[in-house]
Parts: C-alpha cells; structure tokens; sequence
C-alpha cells in the first residue's frame, strides 16, 4: 500500500494525531459544541455530523484525504484535522479542515500537530509542496498560518460559497520543499518557547 493512502498515527508530546473514526462521533460534538461558526471550515455538529463523514469518506475512497481526530496530552478528542486535496503524482497535499476545542486553541497543540503533519508530509511522502488555505477575512488563521513559516501564494477569489451562503475569497499558502528545513527549525523553536 502507497504511503499515501496508509492511515497512521502520529505521536508528538502534547498532542496525538490519530486516524479519525466514526467511534469518534460523539466526543467531536462534545468538544467542538462551543466553536460556533468558522471562518476556516465546516464545524460539525449533532445535526450535520454524519454528512461531514460522510463527504471525507467519499475523499478518502478516491485517495484525496487522510483524517485525524487530535487527541490532547490526556488522550481525550480535542478537534480534528486532515491532508486534503492529495494529489501523489504532483507530490502535493494541503493540510485543512482544522478545528480545535476552545480549551486547546491558543496552546502548543496546533503548532506540534502541524509540526508532525509537514514532517509526515515532507519526509514520510516526499511531497515537493504542503499548501494551507484560509479565509481572507480570517486574520487569527492567517497569522497562526505565516507563524508556522508558510509563505503567501495569493488570493482565490470567490473561491467556495460558505454554508452561511456568503462567497468567500481563500488566502492560500504554501510552504516547499526545499523551506522545509528552516520550517521545521522555527517550529522546534516555537514548541521549545511554548513548554516554558
């Protein structure tokens, strides 16, 4: 089997990435039932959840996602996260449909999940490109985005219609192959600033 469309687990020290299941159904809502509406993606609820599994479903049969529930340091659900839009050929992925619990917003999670998301990508798949989208008007996301190292492509406009029905315009963002190197070296700076 591709590398590519093997499920795994990856293990950092706060946060574990693990492949997302519908046995995860319940402990997504719990946890994401204060987010409220995103700007970044779909935030699942009771009401909608099982077609949001059902569509990355749909994307994983076709080889185009992997999804992970992220579990915090106590191993309990604290959001979910993905490679999306996969294409093995061109060697490229987009990590996307990020949605942490408030509890763990603003903490090292994010950085040492995307921390072991580019490292998977980058050494594990050989990707020559990790690309990140958000929405122009989310300035949280989009700093969280340039803190990582990924560098501004452009803007896609009326890129995707959001559920709210507004047309929404995508910050896209990209981060190399050959900038993988100083990336990583400013994540495990970020993470050590972030345990003390």
């Amino acid at each position: 089997m591709s590398a590519w469309r093997e499920a795994v687990t990856l293990s950092g020290r706060h946060v574990t990435l693990r492949p997302l299941s519908r046995r995860d159904r319940d402990a997504i809502v719990t946890a994401l039932a204060d987010v409220g509406p995103s700007f970044a993606t779909i935030v699942p609820d009771a009401t909608t959840i099982d077609r949001w599994y059902d569509a990355i479903e749909e994307q994983v049969a076709a080889g185009r996602a992997l999804p992970f529930a992220v579990l915090d340091a106590n191993g309990a659900v604290a959001g979910v996260t993905r490679f999306l839009r996969m294409n093995e050929a061109h060697r490229r992925v987009e990590i996307g449909g990020t949605v942490y619990a408030p509890r763990v917003q603003r903490t090292g999670v994010n950085t040492e999940a995307k921390r072991m998301l580019l490292t998977h990508a980058f050494d594990i798949l050989g990707c020559q490109c990790v690309q990140l989208r958000t929405n122009v008007l989310n300035r949280a996301s989009r700093t969280a985005i340039e803190r990582l190292g990924a560098r501004l492509d452009g803007t896609l406009r009326g890129h995707m219609v959001t559920p709210e029905g507004e047309v929404r315009d995508s910050a896209v963002y990209s981060i190399m192959a050959h900038e993988w190197p100083q990336v990583r070296r400013n994540l495990d700076q970020l993470m050590r600033g972030e345990a003390r």
